[in-house]
């Protein structure tokens, strides 16, 4: 019996020492857990607050960040209105220099216009007041230009068969251009205009003033024969018949001396 009791005793010592070391490794793991737990969680906190921390230091960054760059942005946006109104201000500024550029270039055309029509005309006056060559009954000379306008207005005058006008114009020509190269046609025509309103003395005297001044002048035979016409409309044959004389005898090969030779038979006296 005590045989048995001993190893039951001994095993009931470890099974309450296995019991006492169990209930100890229980409350040791029981130990080793809350303090894991415990680190665990402050861990936790730590890095909640860290993470917390880090939120709230990236809002504060970005924060910064947005305000930097919407300062940066608003001063871009200053600066590119400021760049868009400089470039607006030179636009107007070429606009304008171009418009006034333009009006100069026309201003400058009308000025050259101008300038040229005034050459023009001064030289048109220059050339009215310069002497002209004119070639009259195989004759070349030079007359003024309002001395040829006078001429060509008497003439012009005779031929509209106005004898009186011409005879004035003639007249009145002779007076102011006296040494003119046109004078000696001037006598001729006058004669002729006197003769036209029958003004046969006044025609004579024209006639033989040519004459005298011109007895070599193309229109002479014609002049003598038309002084022989005048006396013969003033009924004095015998004067006409002696100038019809002289017209053969001064001009024998003339159209005029002709005419003469024809005449002379009808002229009685």
């Amino acid at each position: 019996m005590l045989m048995r009791s001993a190893p039951s005793r001994l095993r009931q010592g470890l099974a309450i020492g296995l019991l006492v070391l169990g209930a100890g490794g229980a409350h040791a793991g029981l130990f080793d857990d809350e303090e894991a737990r415990k680190a665990i969680l402050d861990l936790r906190a730590r890095i909640q607050a860290s993470d917390d921390a880090s939120k709230a230091r990236t809002a504060e960054l970005a924060t910064s960040i947005n305000a930097q760059l919407l300062d940066e942005l608003q001063k871009l946006r200053r600066s590119l209105l400021d760049l868009n109104a400089q470039l607006e201000t030179q636009r107007a500024e070429t606009a304008r220099l171009r418009g006034t550029q333009e009006q100069l270039a026309r201003d400058l055309a009308e000025v050259q216009r101008r300038q040229k029509d005034v050459a023009q005309g001064l030289d048109e006056r220059f050339r009215k007041l310069e002497p002209q060559k004119v070639t009259l009954d195989g004759v070349e000379f030079s007359v003024d230009p309002e001395e040829r306008r006078q001429h060509d207005e008497a003439m012009a005058t005779l031929r509209s068969g106005d004898f009186a006008k011409a005879g004035a114009q003639l007249a009145a020509f002779l007076k102011r251009y006296p040494g003119s190269g046109y004078a000696a046609s001037a006598r001729f025509w006058l004669g002729n205009a006197q003769y036209g309103k029958r003004d046969y003395k006044e025609a004579i005297a024209s006639f033989r003033a040519f004459l005298a001044e011109s007895p070599e002048h193309a229109r002479a035979p014609e002049a003598l024969l038309s002084v022989a016409n005048c006396q013969i409309e003033m009924k004095d044959p015998k004067a006409a018949r002696r100038t019809l004389d002289e017209v053969i005898k001064t001009y024998p090969k003339s159209e005029a001396a002709e005419a003469a030779r024809e005449r002379l038979p009808t002229v009685k006296g």
